[in-house]
């Protein structure tokens, strides 16, 4: 790879970073238009509907793009969707080369893009920073690929990994900065999922705040057997759609969905409400990327059904101990060590005096049944 390739993509990538929470279920995409080494125009897919990155950084190269090379993340599509097709827009800018970091995997592009823009007499290189291109849409790749969201498990908790104390205080385990990150962290995705545990003890809001703009997640609870209270306060401020996962019928779902949720019977799995059928109907919805919450039992099950992509852990520099204290993982947890899930690609920095650990859990597909 060229040295001005990988600078050019590393500025690209940036750009698309922007779209995070704005865009899904579409990618995040940023492009580039570089004539003799000077960039000219730059620009990022913002929000589901507008124009795409190409289209973007060429109205703003105009006739400058003529002869120049352009970047982009992501295969450039051939297909009508809401927007005409990139490949034309790039074809008629009269762009000479196009540098692309990946293909899409979407079936109505996988490859087209990139034959279409050949057959026009374009020059087209890819793979510049490729596994940095997955990483940034691994939520848009992991739906497609899998038929189910991208998981990542996030959690507050002390040093010794308690999530609450023997008496249920939990308010609050982190700093005021970890907490506001957290919010950056719900922005970003598609849908915030809890058990009813937490929902009963916490009586959480699930909403995004601190936030001047973009759009509230999905907030979903998982309720087998819909014991959510009319009053939670989640039906009752702002914020994003509430969908109650639940494992049979009961009479008080009228009641729930007076108050505005949406009730949705999944089937009993193991433990609970069935995550398999919880995950596809989420994909349905064009949700790519779930943060699951908590609190421990769910976070155990995600783990033991191999559904957490990722993590994102809060650690305060506190110990709390106890017998009772609530780990930030419940659950049976595992009986050998060879059995316990491996985290890696870890990192770690300082927020507001708290850790913040993130890594990546080996994953699977969704099960065929269930």
């Amino acid at each position: 790879m060229k040295p001005a390739d990988i600078r050019f993509m590393r500025l690209c990538l940036e750009k698309a970073a922007g779209g995070a929470g704005r865009v899904s279920p579409n990618p995040l995409v940023g492009a580039a238009v570089v004539r003799s080494g000077r960039l000219i125009a730059s620009g990022h897919h913002a929000r589901f509907g507008g124009r795409h990155a190409e289209v973007v950084a060429l109205r703003r190269a105009g006739a400058r793009a003529r002869g120049a090379t352009l970047y982009v993340t992501l295969e450039p599509c051939a297909h009508h969707g809401k927007t005409p097709p990139c490949v034309e827009a790039i074809v008629a800018s009269g762009i000479r080369r196009v540098v692309a970091a990946m293909g899409d995997p979407h079936p109505l592009v996988d490859g087209r893009g990139f034959r279409a823009l050949r057959r026009a007499g374009v020059t087209v290189s890819r793979g510049t920073l490729a596994p940095e291109a997955r990483e940034l849409n691994e939520a848009y790749v992991t739906a497609l690929r899998e038929g189910r969201p991208m998981v990542t498990l996030k959690a507050g908790m002390s040093l010794d990994g308690k999530t609450a104390t023997a008496a249920g205080e939990s308010r609050w385990i982190t700093s005021e900065a970890s907490r506001r990150a957290g919010h950056r962290l719900r922005a970003a995705h598609d849908a915030i999922l809890v058990g009813i545990g937490t929902a009963l003890a916490d009586d959480p809001r699930l909403s995004v705040r601190g936030r001047a703009s973009g759009r509230q997640p999905l907030r979903v609870v998982l309720d087998s057997r819909l014991r959510l209270p009319d009053r939670a306060r989640m039906l009752r401020s702002a914020g994003g759609e509430v969908i109650i996962y639940t494992a049979g019928s009961s009479r008080r779902k009228g009641r729930l969905e007076k108050e505005g949720a949406r009730v949705i019977r999944a089937g009993r799995g193991r433990g609970g409400v069935n995550l398999g059928r919880v995950l596809r109907d989420l994909a349905g919805r064009g949700v790519h990327s779930l943060l699951v919450e908590g609190g421990s039992e769910v976070a155990w099950s995600f783990l033991r059904a191999r559904l957490v992509d990722r993590i994102a852990f809060f650690i305060a520099p506190r110990i709390l101990g106890g017998r009772e204290s609530i780990p930030v993982v419940g659950g049976d947890g595992a009986r050998r060590l060879s059995d316990g899930f491996k985290v890696r690609a870890l990192r770690a920095g300082l927020i507001g005096g708290d850790l913040l650990l993130t890594g990546r859990v080996g994953s699977g597909r969704l099960p065929r049944q269930g």
